[in-house]
């Protein structure tokens, strides 16, 4: 009888680590300290000369990124035709092309296509 009682709580306690490993918190990038500050240029720059050691270095990772402002949508940013910037709300009317921000992101990969960085959960982050 003690032996049963010992599996069954030794399952219940698997379940519950369980069920609080795969039911994480998300991310609220926001909030989150910055671990690199660059330029698009040099992100990009990275990201194409090896994209291994890149991918290792910043891939989902908390990131400020600077550049000019070269392609503006509703819920999008591209700066310098290299940086995509993805928002989780709609952006604000004022910012307009060739304008210089300061983007805070988590790098979720990079578009050998567009040649582009890829961050999602974006704010701008002009101080």
């Amino acid at each position: 009888m003690r032996k049963w009682i010992i599996i069954v709580l030794g399952l219940i306690i698997a379940a519950i680590v369980s069920y609080n490993y795969i039911y994480q918190d998300h991310r609220t990038i926001e909030n989150e300290t910055t671990e690199f500050v660059m330029t698009s240029q040099e992100i990009k720059s990275q990201f194409s000369k090896e994209i291994k050691t890149a991918e290792t270095n910043y891939l989902n990772k908390t990131i400020e990124v600077s550049g000019l402002v070269s392609e503006i949508n509703a819920k999008d940013i591209t700066l310098d035709d290299k940086v995509f910037c993805q928002f989780s709300e709609t952006i604000e009317a004022s910012i307009k092309n060739n304008s210089a921000l300061k983007i805070k992101g988590r790098v979720i990969g990079y578009d050998d296509l567009l040649e582009q960085v890829k961050l999602d959960q974006c704010t701008i982050n002009n101080n």
